[in-house]
């Protein structure tokens, strides 16, 4: 058992809890976080004309985005893989779906059968020598011109850093900027498609959320995203 998987096997049945608790600053719940990311992912795709079949959720953890998924993409199979078995039987509890899998990441052997991959958070817990392996582990997973939408926390946020150092799993992890993600996809045979930082303001100035469409270049946002291309 490697460290990762022993530190969310042990966070697995109050992981909900402690984010919540992490990102409370935000005044926002993890629910709003996640179908506002795959809600960005499906307009993406709805602009390049993209209706995936299968999604892989890389980091899947507890499983929150599943629904979410499958809401955003009608008819859609997901497979979610993870480190943490324990994660595993919460996301595999919580979401009865006959069209979710849930697999430790040595169980689910790549096909190039995916035609969208997702990970949320998950690069910044991920040792940077081992990243470009993970990378290539989700580009084997892809099909011929699958898509991957990359999701991070953005170091150069000074309130991302705060919320981090609020989650008792996040204090140790070492951040990925958008720079450095882009690189790594393009070295593992990615075309970037665009990237779009995301979460600018708090739920007291929600007001203010119609703008941030308009600001999303900008590398303003508490996370952004990294939409590529299998080439």
């Amino acid at each position: 058992m490697d460290h990762d998987e022993i530190r969310f096997d042990h966070y697995a049945g109050d992981y909900d809890a402690a984010l919540d608790r992490g990102i409370s600053v935000s005044g926002e719940k993890k629910e709003y976080f996640a179908r506002s990311r795959i809600t960005w992912v499906a307009e993406c795709l709805e602009e390049l004309q993209e209706r995936p079949h299968s999604i892989m959720d890389y980091g899947c953890g507890t499983g929150t985005s599943a629904p979410f998924f499958l809401s955003s993409f009608p008819g859609a199979s997901l497979v979610g893989v993870d480190v943490s078995p324990k994660s595993l039987e919460v996301a595999r509890q919580t979401t009865v779906l006959h069209n979710a899998r849930f697999f430790l990441f040595d169980e689910y052997q790549p096909h190039a059968e995916v035609d969208l991959a997702f990970s949320n958070g998950v690069f910044h817990h991920i040792a940077p020598n081992q990243r470009s392996s993970a990378i290539r582990y989700v580009r084997r997973s892809l099909r011929p011109g699958g898509l991957f939408a990359l999701w991070e926390n953005n170091p150069w946020n000074p309130g991302t850093r705060y919320v981090m150092r609020r989650i008792p799993f996040d204090r140790d992890a070492i951040p990925m900027s958008c720079r450095e993600a882009r690189r790594l996809l393009r070295a593992e045979g990615f075309r970037i498609i665009s990237t779009h930082f995301l979460f600018l303001f708090p739920r007291a100035l929600r007001a203010l959320r119609k703008i941030e469409p308009f600001l999303a270049t900008l590398p303003l946002g508490a996370q952004y995203q990294v939409l590529c291309r299998k080439m």
